[in-house]
């Protein structure tokens, strides 16, 4: 009987070692998988890479980690987001390295590697500092940049609702970077408000089907 249902958070993440990157779904202050983090704040791993839309606000989220210096990297389109305070700080102090992607290329190359595409052009980025180091060309007259797939060791993610297979559901606007992180990452770990029991969720809302899922996690409180 498959049963991906985990009894704490910890017990899910315990295996995310030193080095591991880690993507973090969410854009602004919805779907961000907010209990993983602050477990994965707890269970102590460093020198993480994390790819997320932003670099956390004020003292929540992927900022936590910046905070208490967990992080090595970060992957993100917007580093700089009001009340990002940790970011900033980690970085003036040269204490993280920053990989800079625009958004949809961001998105793209984390759809690209759960695709198993090896790569793509996009004119975004072209003849800016952004394409520096990379392979460009000339496609129907408009400059190109060749961007590369973008894969993790380790997701986590927010689901509105899940069942014990690991079949996710998500709330509007919380789906977001969630569904392709789902299939960009070795192990995926989800924290969502509400298990259902199997054949309760409708088929057709099923956006990340449990074949991507590892680990479920029944949190009620979203922390904010």
């Amino acid at each position: 009987m498959i049963d991906k249902i985990r009894d704490s958070a910890a017990q899910a993440i315990a295996t995310i070692a030193d080095g591991d990157t880690v993507m973090c779904g969410g854009f602004g202050s919805s779907g961000i998988p907010f209990n993983l983090i602050d477990a994965l704040l707890d269970h102590g791993a460093r020198d993480l890479t994390v790819v997320a839309n932003n670099a956390g606000v004020a003292d929540t989220g992927v900022a936590k980690l910046l905070r208490e210096k967990r992080l090595a990297k970060v992957i993100c389109s917007y580093p700089r987001s009001p009340g990002s305070i940790w970011f900033e700080r980690r970085f003036e102090e040269k204490a993280i390295e920053l990989e800079l992607v625009p958004q949809g290329t961001l998105a793209e190359r984390i759809r690209a590697a759960g695709a198993g595409i090896g790569g793509f052009f996009t004119p975004t980025g072209y003849g800016t500092a952004l394409a520096e180091g990379k392979r460009t060309e000339i496609i129907d007259g408009i400059g190109h940049v060749f961007e590369t797939p973008l894969a993790a060791d380790v997701a986590l993610l927010k689901a509105e609702r899940a069942d014990r297979w690991g079949n996710l559901t998500y709330y509007k606007t919380a789906r977001n970077f969630n569904p392709i992180m789902a299939t960009a990452a070795t192990t995926v770990i989800v924290e969502t408000s509400r298990v259902v029991e199997l054949g309760e969720l409708d088929p057709e809302t099923v956006i990340t089907p449990g074949l991507f899922v590892d680990h479920v996690i029944e949190l009620e409180t979203v922390i904010p």
